[in-house]
């Protein structure tokens, strides 16, 4: 049997467990036999993440859930395997990730980049049920409530866990945020929210879905958001930008003349 290796009471986290990076965090959060699984990463590190729980005395009937922060690859590709071997877990998810895992779109879950050369498998899987802002996850007697903060994606939910919060791709340890892209249904005002909403909130410990767990740092939270607020008025962010204050300075330009000795 493993010895289990807990982050906080009552979580898991398997990079920790197995003491190396298995791809995207993936929490086992418990309660005495019953236990569910935040994110299970790519098809090819599933076997081995419920390998080790069953060897943790983790009985495999007992999962009661799958649940998807968001539908990227590198996050849901194992869903469908985890579901055949683990068949009485309920799968969850945001409906729009669901609507993405069940139409197996490649695009927006970024399993197909090709100007990248990047083009992975995406097996479709139908959620069971779908969850949004303010449902409660039960497991035994703990109750697990469900934050939805979109911006890295529209589908992006967030878990709090008492003091805990399961934060997905909104923010980690040195800053950096989920994903800014177009294609990918990123929103950097709803970004915004979602990260201020994390930042006013009373949780003390941010677990992401990549990366180390970390205490939430009011300060350095801001800055993020600072950043992502200027985010919103460069080209750099393409369609993601709400506008590109450079063109209003153009169009007076133009109106009035160019100037050589001004410009």
């Amino acid at each position: 049997m493993l010895p289990r290796v807990e982050l906080f009471p009552h979580v898991i986290e398997m990079n920790y467990q197995a003491r190396q990076r298995l791809g995207c965090c993936v929490y086992l959060v418990f309660h005495e036999n019953d236990w569910l699984l935040i994110d299970i990463g790519y098809e090819d590190t599933t076997a081995e993440i419920i390998e080790m729980i069953r060897q943790m005395d983790f009985p495999l009937s007992n999962c009661r859930y799958l649940v998807a922060t968001h539908a990227d690859v590198d996050h849901v590709q194992g869903l469908k395997v985890a579901k055949e071997l683990l068949p009485s877990a309920e799968t969850v998810g945001h409906a729009d990730a669901a609507r993405a895992l069940a139409d197996g779109d490649r695009i927006l879950t970024y399993a197909e980049i090709s100007a990248q050369g990047i083009s992975m498998d995406f097996p479709p899987i139908k959620l069971d049920r779908t969850i949004g802002e303010g449902d409660v996850l039960k497991l035994g007697d703990l109750e697990i409530e469900v934050w939805h903060t979109p911006g890295h994606t529209s589908g992006q939910l967030a878990f709090r866990f008492g003091e805990l919060l399961f934060s997905g791709d909104n923010i980690y340890r040195d800053g950096c945020v989920g994903n800014i892209d177009a294609h990918h249904g990123s929103d950097i005002p709803d970004f915004i929210k979602s990260l201020s909403r994390i930042r006013d909130s009373d949780v003390t410990w941010l677990l992401p879905s990549h990366g180390p767990v970390f205490r939430k740092d009011r300060d350095m939270m801001q800055k993020t958001i600072d950043r992502l607020t200027e985010y919103q008025h460069m080209a750099d962010f393409g369609t993601c930008a709400v506008d590109w204050p450079l063109l209003t300075e153009w169009d007076e330009e133009l109106a009035r003349g160019f100037d050589p000795e001004k410009g």
